[in-house]
């Protein structure tokens, strides 16, 4: 019998199998008569979303935040929660490709979704479908750290216990692949579904 080419696939969610309209968030700054990129600014902002991704905060926490944050250029406390409000409305969509090609992958090895992501996460996954898609899910915001710290890969490889050297990562991120290529798992910088396809077919066939 053929040896797997690995034992596991630790797979990112937004930007693999969850898209967001990219003009989302800049429709929203129009309809609020705000600059494009001030609602990405404020909620992106590096040490604020790295407190929400890492549990620091809660998603509610986080939101409140960005209102808060916002309330000077929005005119008043209300226009911004309400801004906020309607950013938290907001549905990306999954590709159901993607989803089927991991629903092939799970008849041969685990599959993890390992996602930087706030506490909001578990919840949305049900609301799009996905809850129960994998075979683990490692929520960044529920373990204390983010990607690209290694000890995220050796949790999720762990959470379905395999080697972490055996797992292929997959990512949209270039700094989250080099830190596990680092740590020794393979990555794949994930740009279409065609390079997945051709990473798992060894497994399929």
């Amino acid at each position: 019998m053929t040896a797997l080419p690995f034992d596991g696939l630790l797979c990112d969610f937004d930007g693999v199998v969850h898209l967001w309209e990219p003009d989302g968030m800049i429709a929203l700054d129009r309809s609020w008569g705000l600059a494009e990129g001030t609602l990405a600014k404020a909620a992106f902002e590096r040490d604020l979303l790295h407190s929400a991704v890492t549990g620091q905060l809660s998603d509610e926490q986080w939101r409140c935040q960005v209102a808060d944050d916002l309330t000077p250029v929005c005119g008043s406390s209300e226009r911004a929660r309400d801004l906020v409000e309607a950013w938290s409305a907001l549905t990306g969509r999954v590709d159901a490709e993607v989803v089927d090609l991991l629903g092939a992958v799970r008849q041969r090895v685990p599959v993890v979704l390992v996602s930087n992501a706030t506490t909001r996460l578990e919840a949305y996954l049900a609301v799009v479908g996905l809850a129960q898609a994998f075979d683990a899910v490692v929520n960044t915001a529920r373990i204390g750290v983010a990607k690209p710290d290694l000890r995220v890969f050796e949790i999720a490889a762990r959470s379905v216990g395999v080697d972490t050297k055996r797992c292929l990562f997959v990512d949209d991120t270039v700094g989250n692949v080099a830190a596990a290529r680092a740590a020794g798992l393979t990555g794949l910088h994930y740009e279409h579904i065609g390079q997945l396809r051709d990473a798992v077919t060894p497994l399929l066939s």
